[in-house]
């Protein structure tokens, strides 16, 4: 199985990769296959019916627009979030969609997108079934799909085979599915973790490419900063949430640069802002790049601008390589656990996060591969037993808080992986196997459905 940077890392918009990216693209994917059968121009009716997680909490993640976005011929990459609104406004004022843009059908919103609340289909929690139906009412074709985590979605095939959605396999320099694997290649080769992944990457394309396309992932995150941290008023969804990323960035900017730390004035203080800044937009829908999800898309932004802003050598370079070795611990996480929030909890998303963090710092300012490794376990192990109970289905509270705090323990964990000479007692192997085990022994109300935790204990007004 092979899997690449570009796999683990997408630009999407808000406010969640499984929920809301995961459904607008099984939804694309369904058009597109009855456009490529010549199907197309049939279609009297379509229905997109969301069961298990999906379904709970489909409202709070948009996941039912984002199934319309999807039929409309949208893509979460490409689409503009500010026009958004205005397509949902006129496909709701003329009941008429126009599939891929082109074949307008009759659609009446909550006939044709059910969030059915009780049933789940039998191999993810996020399930989906999508039909198209002719004039006469007869079923021309059904596809159900499963929104697996980060944006991934497979089809009931792949699902049943149990397989991750790759186009192909193939043969890469430097194969592991193990942290024991890719420490090996690094001892036999000298070279950093980050190094093995670059040359793996250049099995799909050249190493220019590579870098230029993961420093425009890196510009989107930080105008996804930007905009966070100039942007005011209240979250949508009902439970009034204020932004507070403008007025935090307003008092820390009268304090001094983003560089002066004084006793009023931490990078803490800064981290905190990037998180909640990136979050914040998530919630309200904005382009975030999902790292490896939106729920925990923060984490990774944050701690980037740590190293940014805070280390003098920092460069281009830094950031391609943080990416990389990121991106090997966030594959292991995908391969042998789990970064659905629906499957495992939050120690899934924010969890594999902050390991990945964690060890793009540590592989960015001078750590070992085997300081890297530890770095990432112990970002990782204090996140163990995370649950996922967003209050109303939002991803807000705890969401957007828990982003920040996930990314200061990034932090934490790369620097005390430094402190080690990478020999540790508990391997990021271990913590992953014990991760998936885990979200496994998790009862399911605290697995993205808002009916455990602080969804159920917070009043909701």
């Amino acid at each position: 199985m092979s899997l690449s940077v570009f796999d683990l890392m997408k630009i999407g918009i808000g406010p969640s990769s499984s929920h809301t990216v995961g459904p607008m693209r099984a939804a694309l994917a369904f058009v597109e296959q009855l456009k490529a059968d010549a199907r197309l121009s049939q279609v009297a009716r379509v229905k997109g019916e969301l069961f298990g997680s999906l379904g709970a909490t489909g409202k709070g993640h948009a996941s039912d627009i984002a199934v319309i976005l999807g039929l409309l011929g949208e893509a979460p990459d490409t689409i503009d979030p500010p026009k958004v609104h205005p397509m949902l406004a006129k496909i709701e004022s003329n009941e008429r969609l126009p599939l891929m843009g082109e074949h307008e059908i009759e659609f009446i919103q909550h006939r044709d997108v059910i969030l059915n609340l009780e049933e789940s289909l039998p191999y993810h929690p996020n399930g989906m079934t999508m039909s198209a139906f002719d004039a006469d009412g007869g079923l021309i074709m059904e596809m159900s799909y499963y929104s697996v985590g980060g944006g991934f979605i497979v089809d009931e095939m792949a699902a049943k085979a149990d397989a991750l959605p790759v186009d192909d396999q193939p043969q890469i320099p430097f194969p592991f599915t193990s942290g024991v694997e890719l420490l090996a290649h690094c001892d036999s080769t000298g070279k950093s973790i980050s190094a093995i992944m670059m040359e793996n990457e250049k099995t799909w394309r050249t190493e220019e490419e590579i870098k230029s396309q993961l420093l425009h992932m890196w510009e989107v995150m930080k105008e996804c900063v930007h905009n966070g941290c100039h942007t005011e008023g209240v979250l949508p969804g009902g439970l009034n949430v204020k932004r507070r990323a403008a007025d935090l960035y307003q008092k820390l900017s009268s304090l001094g640069s983003v560089k002066v730390i004084t006793p009023q004035l931490s990078a803490m203080d800064w981290v905190n802002l990037y998180a909640m800044a990136v979050n914040e937009e998530n919630a309200a829908g904005g382009r975030i790049v999902t790292a490896p999800t939106n729920g925990a898309a923060g984490i990774m932004p944050a701690v980037m601008h740590y190293y940014d802003n805070f280390y003098p050598n920092a460069d281009d370079d830094g950031i391609v390589r943080f990416m990389l070795a990121a991106a090997a611990v966030g594959i292991l996480c995908k391969l042998n656990a789990s970064i659905s929030g629906a499957e495992v909890g939050c120690q899934g998303e924010v969890g594999s996060a902050c390991a990945m963090a964690a060890a793009g710092l540590a592989e960015v300012i001078g750590g070992t591969p085997r300081q890297v490794e530890n770095a990432a376990e112990i970002g990782m192990e204090h996140n163990l037993g995370l649950t996922c109970d967003p209050i109303a289905g939002l991803v807000q509270v705890p969401c957007i808080e828990r982003n920040a705090m996930g990314s200061i323990k990034a932090i934490n964990a790369a620097h005390m992986g430094m402190r080690g000479d990478g020999e540790h007692l508990v391997s990021l192997d271990d913590v992953i196997k014990t991760m998936r085990e885990t979200g496994a022994d998790m009862q399911e109300k605290y697995k993205e459905t808002s009916r455990g935790g602080l969804a159920v204990n917070v009043t909701n007004c």
